[in-house]
Order: C-alpha cells, then sequence, then structure tokens
C-alpha cells in the first residue's frame, strides 16, 4: 500500500483539488483508495458532494463528540465506488488538542500506528493536508511514504516550497522512509510568461520529481461546487486529462515520460 501526502506550507495552491481528483481518478482505475481529510476546513467531502457523520475525530480518539464509543470502521466514509474519506472539519481543532495531551514519546506517530488497514485491504492513502505546522502535520508525515507537493505557477508560491522543505526535512529526521517524489505544478496559464519563468525554474530544481502541469481551468474552480471530480464534471476538459495524466504518473511510480505543458 502506497501512502501520499499532498502537502504544501502555501493555501490555495491545489491541494484538495489534486487530493480529490487524484484520489477518483486512482479508484476509477480499480485502485482502492482511502482520502484522509487532514484539514478543518473539510473541503473534501464537499468537493465530494458528501455530508460524513464521522471522521478522523472518531477515528483516532474512538470517540464521539458526546463521549460515547464508536468503531472505526463507522467512521469510514464510502464516497465512490473503491473509494473511502475520513472526513476532517472543525472536530479536527479538538483531535490537534488531543494529540497534544498525549505522551511526548508517541503523539507524532499516533495517526501512524493507528491508521494500518489489513493486509491487502487498500492500495492507496491519499493524505489532504492543511498548510501549516502542527502536531496533526507532524503525524501525517509520520503515517506517510510519498509527498506530492502542488506548487501554484502564480505569486510568490516558490516561497512557500522553501519553508516546506523545511517541514520536510525535520519529519525526515523521525521517518525516514518519507521522500518528496512529485512536485506538481498547478494553475498553469500559457497566456503568461510568468507561469512559463516558474515552471522553468521548478524543472532546473526538480527534475526527478517533476509532474506534468496541471492547466488553470474554470471547470476544475466548477466541479468542487456541485460535489463532482473533474471526472465526472467535464471529462473532455484539459483539467481532467491534467488530472488522468497525474494518475498514470503516479500509478507508474513516477516513470511516465514527461509530455509539453
Amino acid at each position: 500500500m502506497r501512502k501520499i501526502a499532498v502537502a504544501m506550507a502555501k493555501g490555495g495552491v491545489g491541494k484538495t483539488t489534486t487530493a480529490v481528483n487524484l484520489a477518483h481518478g486512482l479508484a476509477s482505475r480499480g485502485q482502492r483508495v482511502l482520502l484522509v481529510d487532514c484539514d478543518t476546513q473539510g473541503q473534501a467531502a464537499k468537493f465530494l458532494g458528501q455530508k460524513p457523520e464521522f471522521g478522523l475525530y472518531e477515528f483516532i480518539t474512538e470517540r464521539q463528540e458526546n463521549g460515547q464509543v464508536i468503531a472505526r470502521n463507522e467512521t469510514l466514509h464510502r464516497t465512490r465506488e473503491n473509494l473511502w474519506l475520513l472526513d476532517g472539519g472543525i472536530r479536527l481543532v479538538e483531535l490537534k488538542n488531543w494529540l497534544g495531551e498525549q505522551p511526548r514519546d508517541i503523539r507524532q506517530t499516533v495517526l501512524a500506528q493507528k491508521l494500518v488497514p489489513r493486509q491487502g485491504a487498500l492500495d492507496y492513502l491519499i493524505f489532504d493536508c492543511a498548510p501549516g505546522w502542527d502536531v496533526l502535520s507532524v503525524n501525517i508525515l509520520m503515517a506517510a511514504t510519498e509527498v506530492l507537493c502542488p506548487v501554484a505557477l502564480q505569486g510568490p508560491s516558490l516561497e512557500g516550497l522553501k519553508t516546506f522543505f523545511r517541514y520536510l526535512q525535520s519529519a525526515q529526521k523521525i521517518n525516514q522512509q518519507l521522500r518528496l517524489e512529485y512536485i506538481l505544478p498547478t494553475m498553469f496559464d500559457r497566456r503568461t510568461r510568468h507561469s512559463y519563468q516558474m515552471l522553468s525554474q521548478l524543472k532546473k530544481h526538480f527534475a526527478r520529481q517533476m509532474c506534468d502541469p496541471i492547466h488553470y481551468s474554470v471547470r476544475l474552480a466548477e466541479a468542487p461546487t456541485l460535489g463532482r471530480t473533474i471526472f465526472e464534471y467535464r471529462s473532455s476538459n484539459r483539467g481532467a486529462f491534467d488530472y488522468e495524466n497525474l494518475v498514470r504518473r503516479i500509478m507508474k511510480n513516477g516513470s511516465q515520460e514527461q509530455g509539453q505543458p
């Protein structure tokens, strides 16, 4: 089973869009996928048109908000064929407090210890990470083995990438299996020189990890408002083509030949 964290220190770079469309794309190809929403905004469920009753808070603590015990399998919400969701949302604020109260020697690895599917049950764990750095962020990077880092080709995104590297290096001191495997340029706009300049910079520094860019698309922004992935909303759109390209790249474990932007 592969465990991929979709992570970046900066917000607004397409993390949830990427996590949701990647998860659904993999599931559509017959892979069994669990999408774990680790953001207090709880956007993954909205992007998929779902309203789960329980989520990651209940999964980790094994308690409902009223204190009643809950079985972990009740917290897994089936959203599509081969695709399950552990919901995030505002309850994660309380989860972070709960994690902070755990003994120092285990608080960073609680998620890794609890999120262990039975043999052969899943093919992929996809973590949709929040920006920033806290006890939950550390738990995710302790549980993951691969990092996919979306980088918007707009504004000061490269500064966010530098900040994230510091987080990643700290995590790698503990989780030596963790690797930055994919850099995904997002919001690529053919009409602007800036997009090409930023893309060139990324290619210069991350030749091995570079993925083909996700082009800017109004349809990608519209799909979540209807609770659909881009594959369901506009399968012929450039955004669907780009994310299908990413799915193939991931499934080939980075061996896909790169196309042209």
